[in-house]
């Protein structure tokens, strides 16, 4: 009787596992990633500890699961890790779930003081993702924009394709990558002081939903004549810090300058408040991949402190539902500015509106001017359509040249299936990336017109 009262009280694990749990990993041309948690649940709200193990054997060579049968190969990491899970959306509306990870130099039970490795290539850093393309049956979206915005930023997460396993479990193909944060391989964010200069820098926020709203702004989102919808409100998160880490001077500090920052766009006097060319690269590849929460969720944007730069910048994150890849809130088309969807969106009874500043920005003709300009850079260099279209064959390549994406199907088996949002249902992975193609076909040459750009002088 007390072992069955023991049996009955045990907490129940719920880490999510795939479909099919028994798919087979022997060799892939993906770094394999194994987490262990011995059986523990992996939660959104807290930590829990780890380890986790990563063998990458290079460019052109494979890797194998099995690490007794073929010994020798090159670990590129073997330690503890803090991990939860994270994400809203992709969270909350796929079966495969995203992570946050932290490395750490012993285990969390003993303190789990953090570490920063290198991971992949990457810079050494602590703060790490693994993202879980399920609703983007491509697998390649956010690398895909990653890849597109990377010579144009100040800041682009890296992110590699990887293939995950758990406990033992085949998880599928993940994406193991940067994340948008303070770090000197990041955004090289210092932390900001009580006084003076140091007062006046550095700080990471967010546009974002009201799960964790830190300040909301005096000004209301607008509709696409100017009109504000004054039951709805810019939210915003604080990053780094986050708020209970800001001091009371920096956050009145923070607050009063992000006041200063929407007077002056509501003006039409904002240059000495934003970069515009980096606000102008964040428009470009957002309303390029036609992102359904573009400017209104995870809107990351950061601020230096004033002798290095007193001007705000945006930084890009999160486009899984993009390029076509939702159903709602005219995701699918391609002739559409994404930055103008505050009417769908509330009608649609969405809570999070696109903030007036973009409503502004693009009803000012020295801004489209410059915006036009920098698309022409843009179409004469890495978004030739021939680039572009090469990067998707290279990353398709990547994926399915040892089985990766072949596995990760058989995990999670999608094909002819809807998964919330999509609006195209492929039948293989072929047929998605021809789609995905044929989408970004479009909306480049419906651009090109909306832009000015004669593609066939430049090309």
């Amino acid at each position: 009787m007390a072992l069955a009262l023991w049996a009955c009280d045990r907490p129940v694990v719920h880490n999510f596992p795939p479909d099919d749990t028994g798919v087979r990993l022997d060799s892939t041309n993906l770094p394999i990633v194994w987490i262990e948690v011995g059986g523990d649940s992996i939660m959104r709200d807290k930590r829990i500890g780890g380890r986790m193990k990563i063998i990458d054997n290079g460019m052109g060579r494979l890797n194998y699961a099995d690490t007794i049968a073929h010994p020798g190969q090159r670990i590129d990491y073997d330690g503890f890790i803090a991990v939860r899970h994270r994400g809203n959306s992709t969270y909350n509306n796929s079966p495969k779930k995203p992570y946050s990870l932290r490395t750490l130099a012993e285990p969390l039970a003993q303190g789990g003081k953090k570490q920063k490795v290198s991971l992949l290539g990457m810079g050494k850093d602590n703060n790490w993702a693994l993202l879980a393309p399920y609703a983007d049956k491509s697998l390649l979206r956010d690398v895909l924009t990653f890849e597109l915005a990377r010579p144009w930023m100040e800041f682009v997460p890296q992110g590699r394709h990887c293939e995950l396993i758990i406990d033992g479990t085949y998880y599928g193909v993940y994406i193991l990558t940067e994340v948008v944060s303070k770090g000197k391989h990041r955004l090289n964010l210092r932390s900001p002081g009580d006084s003076m200069d140091d007062l006046t820098g550095d700080y990471l926020m967010e546009v974002d939903c009201n799960d964790d709203v830190t300040y909301r702004s005096k000004r209301h989102p607008v509709d696409t004549t100017g009109k504000p919808y004054t039951d709805r409100y810019i939210l915003f998160q604080y990053k780094s810090p986050d708020h209970e880490s800001l001091s009371t001077a920096q956050l009145n500090y923070i607050n009063r300058r992000i006041d200063a920052m929407e007077d002056a766009l509501a003006m039409g006097d904002y240059r000495r408040h934003i970069d515009v060319t980096s606000f102008i690269d964040y428009q470009l590849m957002m309303e390029l991949c036609h992102n359904v929460d573009a400017y209104r969720l995870s809107g990351k944007f950061y601020k230096r402190r004033d002798s290095v730069d007193p001007r705000f910048k945006m930084a890009i994150w999160d486009t899984d539902l993009a390029y076509g890849n939702a159903d709602h809130r005219q995701g699918w088309r391609t002739d559409t500015w994404a930055y103008q969807n505050n009417n769908t969106l509330y009608r649609e009874k969405e809570v999070h509106l696109i903030p007036f500043w973009w409503y502004m920005l693009n009803n000012d003709p020295h801004y489209t001017a410059q915006l036009k300009a920098r698309w022409a850079q843009y179409r004469n260099t890495t978004l030739n359509t021939d680039r572009v279209m090469a990067t998707i064959d290279s990353l398709t390549s990547v994926l399915t040249s040892h089985g990766a994406m072949q596995r990760n199907s058989q995990a999670w088996p999608r094909w002819g299936k809807r998964v919330w949002p999509n609006h195209y249902i492929a039948t293989s992975h072929d047929d998605e990336i021809a789609w995905l193609k044929q989408w970004l076909t479009q909306r480049i040459a419906w651009m090109d017109r909306q832009l000015d750009y004669q593609p066939d002088n430049n090309q």
